[in-house]
């Protein structure tokens, strides 16, 4: 769990010290390599959706599997199993 928070400290970091997609570029007198620049610009913003939308994807999964995880330690705590041992032998006749 932790590894995870600082993975999205990380994140928040490079998302916060790197310029908005939106901002305009700089502009200059036709540079060598200019095209190529322009092309791994819009490739890294398109990484970083995809990166976006694994980070959702998750935390999507992280909260059910914690969500179902807390649903199974209830169902086990001694007065809960308990009460469905005994409810069970009720319901056989046992």
């Amino acid at each position: 769990m932790r590894e995870h928070e600082g993975l999205i400290g990380r994140i928040r970091q490079l998302r916060r010290s790197s310029p908005a997609p939106d901002a305009p570029a700089v502009a200059s007198a036709a540079l060598p390599g200019q095209d190529q620049l322009s092309a791994l610009e819009t490739r890294i913003a398109e990484l970083e959706q995809l990166v976006h939308g694994l980070q959702d994807s998750v935390h999507r999964e992280i909260t059910r599997l914690d969500e179902r995880i807390e649903g199974i330690e209830a169902r086990i705590q001694p007065a809960a199993m308990g009460r469905a041992l005994s409810d069970d032998a009720r319901e056989r006749g046992l």
